[in-house]
């Protein structure tokens, strides 16, 4: 039996999903990072983007099982949740390096 493997997510169906840092660098060990991801999937959810049932916050990956329930204009939850991230994690990493690394 071959299992197929999809790459999008459709709305109003449970998904397990997993994502992780680039390079596996270990972003999530602090207490301030892990709130970062628990504040935006509220956010998600409370205006009805998402369905959160579980998640699990590792120190390179998180895992969730949830259901997309309608997109964020033209971005689906799950992109709206990897982009935000993303750019918080991008600013706080610049600001470490050197304070004018993204100007």
């Amino acid at each position: 039996m071959q299992i197929e493997r999809k790459s999008f997510f459709e709305i109003d169906r449970t998904y397990f999903f997993t994502a992780t840092i680039h390079q596996w660098l270990p972003l999530l060990n602090t207490t301030e990072n892990k709130e970062l991801i628990v504040n935006n999937l509220k956010e998600l959810s409370n205006r009805d983007f998402i369905k959160l049932y579980s998640f699990v916050i590792m120190p390179t990956h998180v895992y969730f099982i949830w259901k997309q329930l309608q997109k964020n204009g033209k971005e689906t939850p799950q992109g709206s949740f990897l982009k935000y991230t993303g750019h918080e994690f991008l600013k706080k990493l610049s600001k470490m390096v050197h304070p004018n690394f993204m100007r």
